[in-house]
């Protein structure tokens, strides 16, 4: 059963990254990195992670040590359901998702892709934020 990590080349992807590395680690359980784009995907999308970037993350998982498997799926489907979908597919164990800071209003609507999963996963789904000193940005 693996560990799903949702990534988007931003603070918030990377600290999911990291909890993810901790998780699959802690269980000894493979991880899987789930890029995905919003609706198709498109260059230029700033979800969408270029080569350089999944190199990065290649690199950190690798130096890491734990099994692994980037997927960057090319479908229209939403974030959300890419990685609802892997989820149930895999047998996920655990699915590891990124919160960004949110104004009161934003806070109040939570932000339809972690609502999504949060709602619908059918199993634990751990939010996690970048450390005080990383945010600032996404």
């Amino acid at each position: 059963m693996p560990v799903i990590v949702g990534y988007v080349p931003t603070r918030v992807g990377e600290a999911a990254l990291e909890r993810g590395i901790h998780e699959a680690s802690l269980r000894g359980e493979r991880l899987i990195v789930v890029n995905a784009s919003a609706g198709d995907a498109v260059a230029g999308d700033p979800a969408l992670a270029a080569a350089t970037a999944l190199a990065r993350v290649r690199t950190q998982l690798e130096n890491a040590g734990v099994d692994n498997e980037i997927r960057q799926p090319q479908r229209s489907h939403s974030p959300a359901e890419e990685l609802l979908s892997i989820a149930a597919a895999d047998a996920a164990s655990l699915i590891v998702i990124g919160l960004r800071r949110r104004s009161p209003v934003g806070k109040m609507l939570f932000g339809s892709t972690a609502q999504e999963i949060l709602l619908n996963a059918d199993c634990p789904v751990v939010a996690v934020k970048p450390d005080r000193a990383r945010r600032g940005g996404r």
